[in-house]
């Protein structure tokens, strides 16, 4: 039986702000005057000049200065996810959250600027991660890396399809001319990867591999994206392509598969309400409630089908390193999820166990408060929140002292003396959220156990949509 530390109720509000504050520490190119993360600099101003395209903006995806455009566009999904079910909670933390949108949604209208061209990645991996340098020093090559027609990158396209699509509406009421910009080039980019079919494994395999190699295929990004247009555009066409190329998913669809790489559980909880909507029970819409029914049931610490598991603490593992990512991930499904059943008054049935939305609700409540501090260390594993947290987090900008502190540039190798320091971070990267704890729940809170010590945006972006829905709870 899984045991969940029972402690004082958390800060859901002082979380959410400050796990959206940590995109801000993200951020690569020109910084705007409000930046609030201020021992961040620009970096990364050149990027795309050498092939006249401006590349400049985004996020670096982790702890490193490269910017991954399939993890950095799941995580702007996330985001722009988030605004939509609980954005009517984040309160002044709207805006925040949508500047962070934004500053990935602009960043991506540049990667697709050229027909038939989408941009990958910016900077070649490994020299960057040969470098222990701050974004403002960087000198490793800040190499493009493009999909095309002829090289095709269908995951990665359909997943910056998705995420556009999804901004879109974010962006809706309150900046009518961006969202239709996003949504026109939304649709664009879909037509792209969806008509040149292909994996970006194999034209830039040396380059996204390791590090965010496809492993699920690009199905499953095609038909994510087609659902998020469905959502966007309410235009049969998309709703029809979901429904006709589901099959090709198989059987794994049911299962707690959902993160940069894996869209299935994502699919089926965000399509099973819209098809159940738009087709008024239609038996099309049965495999998506079938299917998310089942994810739930591959979730809960008690159920027969459960497919994951959770440390004697009671923090959710799957196998892989940043494991907090699948924590935030499936809970904000279930969340999503819970609040679909109770407008449907349903149950699901998990065998002889029956999951209530308040019990999915608890769940996911539990996977929070275990991030937040009520684990067996009583540690937050968020930079900044609580009375102890990370202190030796993976994370370059953040372990080196600023520009303001060392204004003289630091080389490759100068950062190693820092890299390899028992000292904590000089700079905090408030809101990080690290990979966190084994499956024993220890945490050894070294900067070389990156497995662990690494934050990532697509460990904060579903987390976003979590504390705000908490927040309202508590409220």
């Amino acid at each position: 039986m899984v045991m969940v530390m029972k402690v004082a109720s958390h800060d859901y509000g002082d979380a959410l702000s400050k796990s959206i504050l940590f995109f801000e520490g993200q951020r690569s190119g020109k910084l705007p005057p409000l930046q609030r993360m201020t021992w961040r600099k620009d970096s990364a101003l050149r990027d795309g000049f050498e092939i006249g395209v401006d590349l400049v903006g985004g996020y670096y995806d982790a702890g490193d200065n490269v910017k991954f455009n399939f993890p950095m566009a799941f995580s702007t999904t996330m985001l722009a996810w988030s605004v939509l079910e609980f954005g009517i909670f984040m309160g002044s933390d709207l805006s925040h959250s949508l500047d962070a949108i934004r500053w990935a949604t602009d960043y991506f209208l540049k990667a697709t600027s050229i027909p038939g061209i989408v941009f990958a990645q910016v900077g070649e991996p490994y020299g960057d991660h040969e470098c222990w340098e701050r974004p403002e020093d960087m000198d490793t090559p800040r190499t493009p890396y493009a999909v095309s027609k002829q090289f095709p990158g269908s995951e990665v396209s359909a997943e910056i399809a998705a995420a556009l699509a999804a901004s879109s509406m974010a962006f809706r009421a309150i900046d009518v001319g961006y969202s239709a910009r996003l949504l026109t080039r939304a649709r664009m980019v879909f037509d792209f990867a969806d008509t040149y079919r292909g994996s970006y494994n194999d034209s830039l395999g040396p380059w996204v591999c390791p590090f965010y190699c496809d492993y699920s295929g690009y199905q499953d990004e095609l038909i994510w994206g087609a659902a998020w247009l469905f959502k966007a555009t309410r235009e049969p066409k998309y709703g029809n392509y979901v429904v006709e190329n589901i099959h090709i998913l198989g059987n794994s669809i049911g299962y707690a598969e959902f993160g940069w790489d894996t869209k299935h559980a994502g699919i089926n909880v965000l399509v099973s309400k819209q098809l159940v909507i738009m087709m008024n029970g239609n038996s099309n819409s049965e495999p998506f409630v079938a299917n998310a029914d089942k994810f739930v049931c591959s979730v809960l610490p008690e159920s027969p089908t459960i497919s994951v598991s959770y440390s004697p603490g009671g923090l959710l593992f799957k196998s892989g390193g940043s494991n907090i990512q699948h924590a935030t991930a499936l809970s904000f499904l279930l969340i999503v999820y819970a609040r679909n059943l109770s407008l449907g008054n349903r149950v699901i049935h998990c065998g002889k166990v029956v999951a209530t939305p308040a019990r999915l609700i608890q769940v996911a409540r539990g996977q929070v408060d275990y991030i937040l501090g009520s684990n067996p260390l009583n540690m937050s594993y968020m930079v900044g929140y609580g009375k102890k947290f990370p202190q030796r987090i993976h994370h370059r900008g953040s372990s080196l002292p600023s520009i303001d502190q060392h204004p003289g540039g630091i080389g490759c190798n100068g950062g190693s003396t820092y890299f390899s320091s028992n000292n904590p971070n000089p700079n905090l990267l408030i809101g990080a959220v690290v990979g966190g704890p084994d499956i024993m729940d220890s945490y050894s809170d070294s900067r070389a156990d990156y497995a662990h010590s690494e934050p990532t945006t697509y460990i904060n972006a579903p987390l976003v949509g979590l504390l705000a829905y908490f927040k309202s709870l508590s409220n």
